[in-house]
């Protein structure tokens, strides 16, 4: 029987833009992989408030890897181009 690893990364606890090393193997695991050659996603977890928690697995060395903050990067405001735009006054003086 093939023992399985798992571990907890809090997103919000690292640094960049969501790219985290695999904690057994250090393989790059990066949110803009979409091809699935670094991990693959084995499920997640949603309440009323959203996305709580994703279950991935890393393709290099079988690890689970349980990501969870999600819910705290949520409250994070994020301006968008239109809200950058209203946050800009003009004055002009006569």
């Amino acid at each position: 029987m093939k023992q399985t690893h798992a571990y907890r990364v809090d997103l919000t606890k690292i640094d960049g833009g969501g790219e985290f090393s695999c904690p057994r193997c250090g393989a790059a695991i990066s949110p803009d992989d979409d091809t699935e050659e670094a991990y693959s996603i084995l499920g997640s977890k949603a309440n009323n408030d959203g996305l709580e928690e994703m279950v991935i697995r890393c393709n290099n060395c079988s690890s689970h890897i349980h990501l969870t903050g999600f819910l705290l990067l949520r409250e994070v405001p994020v301006a968008t181009d239109d809200e950058k735009e209203e946050n800009v006054c003009y004055i002009a003086h006569v």
